[in-house]
């Protein structure tokens, strides 16, 4: 079979060498995606903001199943265009996907279902969010309303940076807005305390599959501290969860989540991403996501024992009920080697070495995020460039085969974390 996937990032290049991995794909390609993704798809330019243009690569391509990867295009609505077409495509519709893409519908909708979260507030003025935060105490988190690639989010210290913060998201400024326009409304959220969890699901719209939990790791320095990334390190083990509290989270979150929108008229196929706060009160919702996270597909995906391609076919058919996912057993992580100054500015177009002394190492896969070939040398061309991800026995054998991959690569100003799953190994250190 054929199979198209939209996207550009290491979320789509590990989609990617997880499909060409499966027997029944014979020709995999990829709009319009990157260095390392031609390695195991033939690439098709397109704009990942040009519904028009997507649709028209799909429908040439006429894959017998398209996956769409980042979060763009589902908001842009590229599923809907994609099924009135007839065509088999992986992903929720555009009203499904509001649950990432608006913040305040996410809420409102835990909210009306009675599913876990914090306390919050909408607010559309800087009037209003001097009224709302009399009511929180600090640290106070503000967060942008629509898609803001991970970095909508700021944790306040004091309710004076909370007036400033929601000032800037209002304004535009604070996301790097040059046009005057920023933000139609906003949430005002209580800060939780605890251990942040990555659980991700798959849907058909009816019933829930859930994938192997991860952690993963926001904040761009190391001890976490710094501003927001679009997620710089992660790792998947069993450990994160016992069963029992998988068990929790699928009964009172993702599955009345998955009910809650069919009964809404927005029934939701693909992948539920729940951003989670173990807190002393339990799991609450911090976030969804409405597809696959990056980097944490990189980790998940090194642990995957099964097929792919048959999962997501399974969604899009709504069989997913009679599909049963295969795993490998131990810990993988995944370590981002992003460009010098990610998450703010950056320069690009750095020739990246080291690559085959990288793929040397045993269970060790470089995912690439931001890379483009030029005139046959490959080049940095994002923030997030190389997401280098490795599977082992136990998490510090995970990490170690990461790290020696990671210290063979080169690249100007090339910066990552080295504490990658420190909270965990502190925790099997200290048993």
């Amino acid at each position: 079979m054929k199979v198209l996937v939209f996207g550009s990032g290491g979320r789509e290049h590990a989609l990617c060498w997880a499909m060409a991995r499966s027997e029944r794909v014979t020709e995999l390609v990829c709009a319009p995606g990157n260095g390392g993704i031609a390695g195991v798809a033939r690439l098709v330019p397109v704009s990942l903001s040009d519904l028009d243009g997507m649709v028209t690569v799909a429908v040439a391509e006429n894959a017998d199943l398209t996956v769409v990867g980042p979060e763009l295009p589902l908001s842009l609505g590229l599923v809907d265009a994609l099924q009135m077409r007839g065509l088999k495509v992986f992903g929720p519709t555009k009203a499904a996907a509001m649950l990432e893409s608006s913040k305040s519908f996410a809420k409102r909708f835990l909210q009306r279902h009675q599913i876990p979260t914090a306390n919050y507030a909408v607010c559309t003025t800087s009037a209003e969010v001097e009224k709302a935060i009399e009511f929180f105490h600090a640290p106070i988190v503000v967060k942008a309303d629509g898609l803001a690639a991970g970095k909508g989010v700021v944790i306040c210290q004091s309710r004076r940076a909370a007036l400033e913060a929601a000032h800037g998201l209002l304004s535009g400024k604070l996301l790097g807005g040059t046009d005057g326009v920023g933000e139609e409304q906003l949430v005002i959220e209580e800060f939780l305390v605890g251990e942040e969890v990555s659980f991700l699901c798959l849907s058909d719209g009816k019933h829930v599959r859930p994938l192997v939990p991860a952690q993963d790791h926001k904040r761009i320095g190391e001890g976490d501290t710094g501003p927001n990334t679009g997620g710089i390190g992660v790792y998947s083990t069993d450990s994160i969860l016992e069963p029992e509290m998988q068990e929790w989270i699928l009964k009172h979150i993702a599955r009345p989540t998955i009910k809650g929108m069919a009964e809404e008229d927005a029934p939701f196929a693909g992948v539920l991403y729940i951003g989670l706060m173990m807190t002393a009160r339990g799991p609450q919702v911090l976030e969804f996501n409405a597809r696959f996270g990056d980097p944490e597909t990189q980790a998940i995906l090194m642990r995957l024992d099964s097929d792919l391609v048959d999962a997501l076919e399974a969604c899009v058919d709504g069989r997913l009920a009679e599909t049963e996912f295969k795993w490998k057993p131990g810990a993988s992580a995944c370590v981002i080697a992003s460009s010098g100054g990610y998450p703010g500015a950056f320069q690009t177009g750095y020739e990246i070495t080291g690559l085959p002394g990288a793929a040397e190492i045993r269970d060790v896969q470089v995912f690439h995020s931001g890379t483009a070939l030029v005139d046959g040398t490959l080049r940095t061309s994002g923030g997030r460039v190389l997401g280098v991800t490795a599977a082992a026995a136990t998490l510090k054998e995970a990490l170690d085969h990461a790290y020696e991959a990671l210290n063979r690569i080169h690249f100007e100003g090339m910066y990552f974390r080295r504490d990658i799953g420190h909270r965990a190994l502190h925790k099997a250190g200290s048993r």
